[in-house]
């Protein structure tokens, strides 16, 4: 297979909202990249130990696919809430690694915004007037920490003139957490207990989708969108660390183009 064959059949997910037309996004699946088991096919990260080459071969064939601008800002994910505006970056034009960031936005359109996730929830973000996007990496500690107030607050716009959608993670029937990550929750918000069901472990079932749009209907963002995928759940659309441990890395895209 050429590599144009190859990148054309590469898994991606298309988020279904209603983004101005000069707004890009995506979502990878699994499959179509060149990484060996257990990181088969299409493993973006590159530090989940797969061979450089195939993670460096999977992210040409996603830019290829998706006819990206630029190489995607690939940050060091810490589960934390710092917000990266890539058009701030000298090298916002080029594939990069930042350290220590959860979530970007940009408004220009030379830039791509991206997650890399395995269960963890990635949450895009659009304005209604396609100015700006951002993307946000949302497991329960980022979440329960602030990283979408955090994105909202650095876009710079009223909440209500946002729109955003939650990608694959993993859903609430497979979720367990202990007592600490509920608490976590209801320290900020006691309605968020709804997101939690008790098991027959004594442990708690939480729903991460729920989660996150709580958090984003309280800072006045109506409308979201996605939210019904379960990475552990279907095996052979996506990695999930929960389910096999050692495995690739998906990613969540967004960026905007010149012109609608």
């Amino acid at each position: 297979m050429n590599s144009a064959s190859r990148a054309a059949s590469i898994g991606l997910l298309t988020p279904e909202w209603p983004a101005p037309a000069n707004v890009r996004a995506a979502f990878t699946l699994r499959s179509g990249g060149a990484s060996e088991p257990p990181f088969d096919t299409l493993n973006l990260g590159a530090h989940v130990g797969d061979d450089a080459r195939a993670v460096a071969q999977n992210r040409r064939l996603l830019s290829d696919a998706l006819r990206l601008p630029a190489e995607p800002v690939w940050m060091q994910q810490v589960h934390g809430i710092e917000v990266l505006d890539l058009d701030l970056l000298e090298s916002a034009g080029h594939a990069a690694s930042i350290a220590g960031a959860d979530a970007a936005l940009t408004r220009g359109g030379g830039n791509v915004c991206g997650v890399q996730v395995a269960d963890c929830m990635p949450v895009l973000l659009s304005a209604r007037d396609g100015s700006v996007v951002a993307v946000a990496h949302a497991g329960w500690r980022g979440l329960a920490s602030g990283v979408l107030e955090a994105t909202v607050r650095r876009i710079t716009i009223e909440p209500r003139g946002l729109i955003a959608w939650l990608g694959p993670a993993i859903g609430p029937a497979h979720f367990e957490v202990g007592d600490e990550v509920r608490r976590a929750f209801l320290a900020h918000d006691s309605a968020a207990s709804a997101a939690f069901v008790a098991n027959a472990r004594g442990r708690w079932q939480c729903d991460l989708a729920a989660l996150a749009r709580a958090r984003l209907t309280a800072l006045g963002v109506a409308a979201v969108y996605g939210g019904s995928w379960c990475t552990y759940a279907d095996a052979s659309r996506f990695f999930s660390y929960r389910r096999d441990g050692r495995c690739g890395r998906m990613a969540a895209l967004i960026w905007r183009e010149d012109s609608p």
